[in-house]
């Protein structure tokens, strides 16, 4: 097992931001949690990783990441000046999960791993498309025509 250390993700806003996720603990799961500065601890990215085997002998091996939206402050407050900090209003839940055979070689884990990441990344009908680098232009997993980015954000299922 490697050591933990921080993750950097980008967002996928306009002017993209880098939020750093910090190792919490590693028992009885890897956890790392967001550290953005003026964002209460319940509002911060969490992400978790576990590995699990199942019945047939398999490894299920899972990656969660929760996105917390906060709500936005949208009154000056009480007559009395006073103003309630704000909650989170909803969260995101992304879960990625590959089951691999315990036959499988690393080789074969890492292929799928790609593969899989090329289809949520946008991966299209003509070669080397997609938003696979980490540093690409602000909205772009949002103006993607991709299918991978289409079902995940707009919800729209090919048919």
């Amino acid at each position: 097992m490697s050591a933990m250390t921080n993750i950097l993700l980008k967002d996928d806003a306009t002017t993209p931001v880098e939020v750093t996720l910090v190792p919490v603990t590693d028992n009885p799961i890897p956890y790392w949690r967001g550290n953005t500065s003026g964002v209460p601890l319940e509002g911060q990215i969490r992400l978790y990783e576990s590995v699990e085997q199942v019945k047939s002998g398999a490894w299920k091996v899972t990656a969660k990441l929760e996105v917390p939206v906060m709500e936005t402050l949208g009154a000056s407050g009480s007559s009395a000046g006073y103003v309630a900090p704000p909650k989170v209003a909803y969260v995101n839940t992304g879960i990625v999960t590959m089951f691999v055979d315990k036959r499988s070689t690393e080789a074969d884990r890492y292929n799928t791993l790609k593969m899989l990441a090329g289809v949520l990344a946008g991966a299209s009908s003509s070669s080397g498309t997609g938003t696979l680098d980490n540093a690409s232009a602000g909205d772009a997993w949002k103006g993607s025509t991709a299918p991978g980015p289409l079902f995940f954000g707009q919800l729209v299922v090919p048919n």
